[in-house]
């Protein structure tokens, strides 16, 4: 059987463009109900692009909302979770997209700017995560994706802010998947490259060709559905799927002495050597791993 939605609640921020338009029409396509959000207004400023999208899920016989708060503005979070409640009385879904861009060296980087990509970004998730999670908790059921960036991961000259941004939607991620595995919530991140209207006259058109928002929403469907994974960083673009992962190599026991400082630039490589590498379940496995080889060590406390 395929990825359906039937009977399923989404809500999609960004959506009145790029990647969340498509990540939004996907989802009624396949059966879901979807509350479009979208901030801004559509190009060429004809009314809000939420409305636009709304319109084009209709007419395809869809089922959708519109709705225009700004994902920094925890209220109108709230009232958007609690319109989708009223409608269709439950939240099973809910894609974290909408963001900005404000790039500059961190050398010439204005604080408001930063500011202000960590609120849209980071808070913006909080937000509208924070508004559907007692519902899906209730329900013992929910799918949430945050989108993060190989900004984030990697690091991209020119994006410091946006980069943290996207970083921290990972640790966002990662706790929030342990919390809500008990209530049936799996949470994950989707770090995607495609030609959107946040990087218009960066690409090349050959390129952008393939980087279409709609060679990514697949990637997003599965992380949404049923039978969807928790805690996975899946990375698309052109229709190219990886995974990311925050790994812990095994390191080294130095010990405290007073050479320890010395020690650790000698024996770098080998802390480095990801031989025996894993992906750690919660954060609690870096001390157990500390302490572990500490007790196996003939030195004590310096």
């Amino acid at each position: 059987m395929g990825v359906d939605f039937k009977g399923r609640v989404a809500i999609v921020t960004g959506a009145g463009g790029g990647l969340g338009r498509e990540h939004a029409l996907a989802l009624a396509a396949r059966g879901a109900r979807v509350v479009v959000n979208d901030f801004g207004r559509a190009a060429g400023g004809a009314g809000p692009a939420a409305d636009a999208v709304v319109d084009e899920i209709r007419r395809a016989g869809g089922e959708a909302l519109a709705d225009h708060g700004s994902v920094t503005d925890a209220a109108a979070m709230q009232a958007m979770a609690a319109a989708a409640l009223a409608a269709w009385g439950r939240v099973d879904i809910l894609v974290n997209n909408a963001g900005i861009l404000r790039d500059k060296s961190f050398a010439k980087m204005d604080l408001a700017d930063f500011r202000l990509v960590m609120d849209v970004h980071v808070m913006g998730a909080v937000h509208c995560t924070q508004a559907v999670w007692s519902a899906m908790r209730a329900q013992k059921y929910g799918r949430i994706v945050m989108t993060t960036s190989s900004s984030g991961l990697y690091g991209n000259f020119g994006q410091s802010n946006y980069g943290a941004a996207k970083m921290a939607l990972v640790g966002l991620m990662q706790t929030l998947s342990i919390e809500g595995a008990k209530d049936g919530i799996r949470v994950n991140c989707l770090a995607p490259t495609a030609a959107t209207r946040m990087t218009e006259g960066l690409l090349p058109a050959e390129v952008l060709a393939r980087l279409s928002p709609g060679a990514v929403t697949p990637g997003l469907l599965h992380l949404v559905s049923e039978d969807a994974p928790t805690r996975a960083i899946l990375c698309a673009g052109a229709g190219t799927f990886e995974r990311a992962y925050v790994t812990l190599t095994p390191g080294l026991h130095i010990g405290t002495g007073a050479d320890a400082a010395e020690q650790v630039a000698a024996r770098f490589d080998a802390i480095s050597d990801r031989s025996g590498e894993i992906v750690p379940l919660a954060g609690s496995e870096q001390g157990r791993n500390e302490i572990g080889q500490a007790m196996a060590s003939d030195t004590g406390p310096a």
